[in-house]
């Protein structure tokens, strides 16, 4: 059997992690994690990284840092994860779903004014597939509308639009580090912080709404609960594990990349005869190879390539289905226009098996049952 994903392992994370035991400090907040979260604000240029539980709880503390109001409306695409959206719906956001771009999968920036009314605070980037958004064009919206901007960076570790990181445009960015990711903890994220007035806030509501933070630099001489918040910090041996894989990070992106451009070139046959679509990736993007997928005629023939990749041991999935035809989204938000590609384009699209040190061997398995079902 060809898995779709294995969580990546460098071979150094039990090492990392019998050295957090041994430490005797296994909660939040110790060596591994500020060894991560300076990684992350070294490489990204991000003013402060904190890391957190996971990509999920990462949103939930941007929801929080945007101090959404009952009845306030948060701007985000259909097609995505529902971690997106449940972040803000928790405290009473009214959700606005945006068609999609049919060549990124990405928000489509043109439709966002349309959708802006006088109870919008928020903009939601979600990067799919680690393939940016057009994230001048959003910028711009927002400060013209006096709107905060939110990046899902959930998949975009490591990539960049316009040579900057993804996760350090917008005024709040969120990692996940899912054993789904290029990067993992298991269950893990981080929270990019890119206006300074935000970061004290951010520690109190990591820290179950004390200022702990400020007491450990010495700022307070003891700490007290100052405001709502929750434990959003992750275990050490969480941040161990991670630690392993920031120090490797350009070598299982590349890995990845390579993999990925394997595929391109493979099928560059199949998408001239206009049997499928490939992923397209903007000029001023640079992708991190976090899925590689291939969009099929409609609905029917992807099952049927499921299936078929199925009976001959290669897993490949779907991927979302449209949040605004979800019963929670249908309770909890509207659709802002027409729905032309969101439902249409996410039932083409299927994704192939990718993850650090996947197999050559395995990966020509792959393409030549895909050729094969196209008769190719």
């Amino acid at each position: 059997m060809i898995v779709f994903n294995v969580p990546p392992c460098t071979g150094r994370e039990l090492d990392y992690i019998r050295e957090a035991v041994a430490s005797h400090k296994i909660s939040g907040d110790g060596a591994f994690t500020k060894k991560c979260s300076a990684w992350l604000e070294q490489r990204f240029g991000a003013h402060r990284v904190l890391l957190t539980t996971s990509g999920s709880t990462a949103l939930d503390m941007a929801s929080l840092l945007c101090r959404l109001q009952p009845g306030d409306e948060v701007i985000l695409p259909s097609f995505t994860f529902s971690s997106t959206a449940n972040a803000f719906a928790i405290y009473g956001a009214k959700l606005v779903f945006v068609d999609i771009r049919p060549d990124t999968m990405n928000i489509d920036e043109t439709k966002l004014e349309a959708a802006i009314t006088d109870r919008t605070r928020v903009i939601v980037a979600m990067h799919y597939a680690g393939v940016a958004c057009e994230m001048d064009t959003i910028m711009d919206v927002a400060r013209r509308h006096g709107l905060l901007v939110v990046e899902d960076a959930a998949q975009a570790v490591m990539s960049t639009y316009k040579g900057r990181p993804l996760g350090t445009i917008g005024d709040i960015g969120c990692y996940s580090f899912h054993e789904t990711k290029n990067y993992s903890m298991g269950e893990g994220g981080a929270l990019v912080l890119n206006r300074p007035e935000l970061v004290e806030r951010a520690e109190i509501l990591r820290e179950k709404g004390t200022n702990r933070s400020k007491f450990f630099r010495g700022q307070v001489d003891k700490y007290t609960w100052v405001d709502i918040g929750d434990s959003f910090l992750p275990s050490e041996l969480n941040a161990a594990y991670l630690w392993a894989q920031l120090e490797m990070a350009d070598e299982i992106n590349e890995n990845r990349l390579a993999s990925w451009r394997a595929y391109n070139e493979a099928f560059q046959e199949l998408a001239a005869a206009g049997r499928v679509a490939l992923p397209t990736v903007p000029a001023d993007c640079v992708h991190n190879a976090h899925m590689y997928y291939l969009k099929c005629r409609d609905l029917e023939e992807r099952t049927a390539l499921i299936a078929f990749l199925k009976e001959r041991g290669i897993l490949a999935v779907f991927h979302y289905v449209p949040l605004h035809s979800a019963p929670a989204g249908l309770r909890l938000g509207r659709f802002a226009g027409e729905d032309v590609y969101t439902t249409r384009e996410s039932d083409r699209l299927v994704r192939l098996p990718l993850y650090y040190g996947l197999d050559e061997a395995d990966r020509n398995t792959v393409i030549a049952a895909v050729r094969a079902f196209y008769g190719m």
